[in-house]
Formats: structure tokens, C-alpha cells, sequence
């Protein structure tokens, strides 16, 4: 089986990230181990994966659910998070993946990663580590092969099984987006930790109020510990703040988010247009680590 990416893989020197985290995936036809093969990724049994020029190789493996977030999201995230908006956010989980991983062999894998920027930060923290970003979005993935020297960029679904051995992860990020626990649990390694970060309720809530758009659930707090109720909780850290927004800054903020796929460009504009500038908003994260119970997923 060969599956055809858009982005067609070359023959030049394959990157070095995706090379040290290849032993660590498993095929998603069959669950065999992968190995480098020139251009591509190679099971026993023969399924191939071409890696893109870009860097990133795709194993979505049946039939794709959703394809992620589209190019003028990415174009907006890479914008907004460019201008250090969430360098703070970035700092909190670079401190805290490093501190609770310090003893823990493995990758940092980046569930819903995007384009790579906060696991550049945890990467930079964590000096002899390798790390993994794993998204559905192809315009994510392009930019995600290419964030830092030792991430590597693997499309797939992460609500489905990941393309990676088990016990094979020194910490999971889950930063602003989905995760399936029970996946997360398997691929840890013994002593592995979860970091999750996530809106407080009154994260970007002046956006809310004037533009419109998907608001915080303010159940997320029960659901979050509802989800991680085999894992106990090692730390904590609220990030919070005033940033001062111009119009377009703004923009990119609710454009990379949930919300656009809620409003039409038209809307966004004209919401936009309406806003005084600059405007301030409150940032307002909670980062979280949290290690199975178990010590580890088996």
C-alpha cells in the first residue's frame, strides 16, 4: 500500500529529526515497526509513506475524519503567536515538561501540535531531546517539519491510534486542543507526564464580547479532570496578563481559532473594523502536568 501526499517526497538528505524518531512509530495499516527507506517510511510489510519535501510524512491511516485546520488558520496562528503574544504560555510549558522529564527516556510528542511553536520552546529547554508534532492539518505540518532542528512532523488523528509505539514518550503536550487519554496513556513511558494547557474563562474574553464567535466552556475544568482521572496531578501554573492588540493582530487571534470556523470572512471583517485600537485583552492559561497513576502506561 502506498499513500500519495500532495507534497511530493525527494531524493535529498532525509532530516535528521524525522530519522531519530523513526524507530519510535508503527505503521497504521498494520502496526509494524517503521524504518527509514530512502525517501520514505517502510514497514515488513511493505506499506510506504513518502515523506514531503517539506519534511513532514503523513500516516492518517483509513479513512480521514477531518483534515484539520485549513491554510488561513495556520496562516493566522503563525501570525499571532510570531508577535510573542504567548511567549509566557511557551515559557510555562518549556519550564514544566522539563522539570518533571528530567529522569524520562523518550520523545516529547505534541498532539494537535500545529505548526511546532511551543514544542520549539520545550525542545530548547530539553537540549538532548527529540520531538514529535502530530497534526491532521497539512499547511500545519509544512510549517511543524521545519520549527526546529529536532522536531519531526507526522500527519495523523488524534482521536484515533497513534502511529506510535507503545511507551515511547517522555511527555505528551496537549496544548489548546483534542487528545485521546486512553492513546496518551499507551504511549507514555514509565514515569511519562501529560502537559495540558488550556483557557481560563476569561481567556481572550473582550474578543468574545466584541467580535463574536465560540466563548470558553465553563465546564472545561470538570471535563479536564473527568478525562485525566487516572492520572494525578504533580503541578500547576496559571499564566495570566494584559496584551495590547492592534486591528490585525486581532484578527489573526480570533481567525486562528475555533471561532473561524463560525464566522464568515465577512463577519470577521466587519467585526474587525469595529474594534478600537488598540485593544486590550486579557491572556489567561492554565498549564498542568499530570502522570498516570500507574506510573506509566504498559
Amino acid at each position: 500500500m502506498r499513500r500519495d501526499d500532495s507534497d511530493m517526497a525527494h531524493p535529498h538528505s532525509p532530516p535528521s529529526a524525522l530519522d531519530a524518531v523513526a524507530p519510535r512509530l508503527c505503521c497504521p495499516a498494520c502496526d509494524d515497526a517503521l524504518h527509514r527507506d530512502g525517501p520514505s517510511l517502510v514497514c515488513a510489510a511493505g506499506h510506504t509513506f513518502d515523506v514531503a519535501r517539506q519534511g513532514y510524512v503523513n500516516l492518517i491511516g483509513g479513512r480521514r475524519r477531518h483534515r484539520g485546520d485549513d491554510s488561513r488558520m495556520v496562516a493566522a496562528r503563525e501570525r499571532f503567536l510570531a508577535a510573542g503574544h504567548f511567549r509566557p504560555v511557551s515559557r510555562a510549558l518549556a519550564e514544566l515538561a522539563a522539570e518533571h522529564t528530567r529522569s524520562v527516556d523518550g520523545v516529547v510528542v505534541d498532539l494537535a501540535g500545529g505548526t511546532g511553536h511551543h514544542l520549539s520552546a520545550v525542545l530548547d529547554a530539553c537540549p538532548r531531546r527529540f520531538g514529535l508534532c502530530i497534526d491532521a492539518s497539512a499547511p500545519a505540518l509544512r510549517r511543524a517539519a521545519r520549527a526546529h532542528p529536532r522536531a519531526a512532523a507526522v500527519g495523523a488523528d488524534v482521536w484515533a491510534r497513534l502511529p506510535l509505539r507503545d511507551a515511547t514518550a517522555c511527555a505528551v503536550l496537549s496544548v489548546f486542543g483534542p487528545r485521546g487519554i486512553a492513546e496518551v496513556e499507551r504511549v507514555l513511558a514509565p514515569d511519562g507526564v501529560v502537559v495540558v494547557a488550556g483557557p481560563c474563562p476569561d481567556h481572550l474574553q473582550e474578543l468574545g464580547r466584541l467580535v463574536g464567535g465560540v466563548g470558553i466552556d465553563p465546564r472545561r475544568p470538570e471535563r479536564l479532570a473527568a478525562s485525566l482521572r487516572r492520572f494525578e496531578r504533580l503541578a500547576e501554573r496559571v499564566v495570566r496578563g494584559r496584551i495590547a492588540l492592534g486591528r490585525e493582530e486581532a484578527h489573526a487571534a480570533v481567525a486562528m481559532g475555533p471561532s473561524a470556523r463560525h464566522l464568515s470572512e465577512d463577519q470577521l471583517a466587519r467585526a474587525i473594523a469595529r474594534l478600537p485600537e488598540p485593544v486590550e485583552v486579557t491572556v489567561s492559561v492554565e498549564v498542568s502536568v499530570h502522570r498516570p497513576v500507574t506510573g506509566g502506561a504498559r
